[in-house]
């Protein structure tokens, strides 16, 4: 089955031809390790999970190389690091850990390496280098820039063309540069900054030229797939390819020889307004996490296709959280029946094949869901293994189905409930109604729901 995406350099969708099928490779921008990750963070991480798990699932485990990496040397790092009297390590090494452990929680798998930037250095300094050979870097000041004039096809990427991002641009303005668009390479470190030796004098990399070094380093050019945020398609993957293409090749364009294939995700907003501190609408998923299972944050992230914008509020979640209801409790009175061996369903596959249409899969995990609840006791062994597949090919369904509805409950609040029904079983078989209603009251006052149905009575503990 063809895999067709949508790339943001050819402006169309088309169909993934991996360079070899035997290494695939896919290169994500990572986090900037100084603080919490939001919300608006985890949508690239659930995104591209999604993909991961694809290209494993048709061109196998080993042959998939998917490298997010991770950003630790920042302005912000810095500050933060000055402020607290403490080494950049200190600040990164705590806030890398935490952003993993939060990924984990939405069942995004580890990436297959996650490079840091001050483990890159060398090859940094050595892109530079070449980037200055080939006559597209300058050394001014203790800095290098990139000569941005120098690539005649810069601005392929956003579909910008250069007179008009000058005229857009909020650039900085610096004695040293040819051309205000141009962007920094390396720089001299302030005073206190971590630094590190080049040709150039001491100091650190700039922004850009991190993942682009660490890309053909790491994982080899050019690279299959390229992915992140709409956020970043300018400026930083405009130049990233600049940076990419030129340090091989001097003046020729060739751009798919950096990336094959360009994939963005679009923007999330709150309550249909942008994320931003000054309005207080900032979501931590270190924070949601403690309120909702991280299956239910990650199936929100999935509700819309990944290039739609997508609104994040609590009806979202709520409703999220009664679709996976709805889901596990197929699962939940189907827990006697076997598991056998079986694909993913075809129809899956196909949404999945066409742009990761995610809420196509919803709809078909919705309608396996159903079939495995009026399927005949011959057909349940396969009927609860496809909605499983289905499941943990998006990455969900990956609990016990009872314990996805006692989530939360320690062993005495669950010992206790059990006692509750039980006594509650008792006085319903003896006609005490209103023991009943007494006991019924207790257990919602412990913000347990009873569901009583033909087996008897089942619980959860309410979102």
């Amino acid at each position: 089955m063809k895999l067709r995406l949508s790339d943001t350099l050819k402006r169309q969708k088309v169909d993934f031809v991996p360079k070899n099928p035997q290494r695939v490779t896919m290169y994500v921008c990572g986090p900037t390790v100084y603080n919490y990750a939001h919300i608006g963070n985890a949508r690239p991480v659930v995104v591209f999970d999604v993909l991961f798990r694809l290209l494993r699932h048709l061109y196998g485990e080993e042959a998939v190389i998917y490298a997010r990496n991770i950003t630790d040397v920042d302005d912000k790092i810095n500050q933060k690091a000055m402020t607290e009297g403490v080494d950049i390590d200190v600040i990164t090494s705590k806030f890398a850990d935490i952003y993993n452990a939060d990924m984990r929680a939405l069942n995004a798998l580890e990436p297959t390496i996650q490079p840091r930037v001050t483990q890159n250095m060398n090859a940094i300094v050595a892109q530079i280098a070449a980037l200055i050979r080939n006559g597209h870097a300058y050394a001014a000041e203790g800095h290098v820039l990139f000569d941005v004039e120098s690539y005649k096809a810069y601005g392929a990427l956003s579909n910008r063309s250069l007179d008009d991002m000058i005229a857009g641009a909020r650039v900085e303005v610096a004695p040293y540069k040819k051309n205000p668009q141009d962007f920094v390479l390396w720089k001299p470190s302030k005073p206190g900054e971590p630094k590190w030796p080049s040709p150039w004098g001491e100091g650190r990399p700039g922004w850009h030229i991190e993942c682009s070094a660490m890309i053909e380093a790491n994982l080899g050019l050019p690279i299959d797939i390229h992915g992140g945020g709409h956020d970043l398609i300018f400026p930083h993957h405009e130049n990233e390819i600049a940076q990419g293409v030129c340090a091989q090749h001097g003046h020729s364009h060739q751009e798919e020889s950096y990336a094959r294939y360009w994939m963005h995700n679009g923007f999330l907003t709150m309550d249909a307004e942008k994320m931003s501190k000054s309005l207080g609408n900032v979501l931590l998923v270190h924070d949601l996490i403690k309120e909702f299972p991280g299956e239910v944050i990650r199936l929100a992230l999935l509700s819309a296709h990944y290039r739609a914008p997508l609104d994040w509020n609590n009806d979202l979640l709520v409703q999220t959280r009664k679709r996976l209801d709805g889901l596990y409790e197929a699962l939940r009175k189907a827990a006697d029946v076997p598991v056998v061996e079986t694909a993913v369903p075809e129809a899956v596959i196909e949404a999945l094949c066409d742009d990761l249409s995610t809420p196509r899969v919803l709809a078909e995990l919705s309608a396996l869901a159903s079939a495995l609840e009026k399927a005949s006791d011959t057909d349940k062994p396969l009927a609860k293994s496809q909605l499983l597949a289905a499941g943990a090919l998006v990455g969900i369904l990956q609990q016990e189905a009872e314990s996805w509805f006692k989530g939360g409950a320690d062993d005495d609040l669950s010992a206790k409930v059990e006692a509750l029904l039980e006594a509650r079983k008792t006085a319903r078989a003896e006609k005490n109604w209103a023991e009943a209603d007494r006991i019924r009251n207790e257990l919602t006052a412990l913000s347990v729901e009873v569901m009583d149905g033909p087996a008897g009575a089942t619980w959860k503990l309410k979102a």
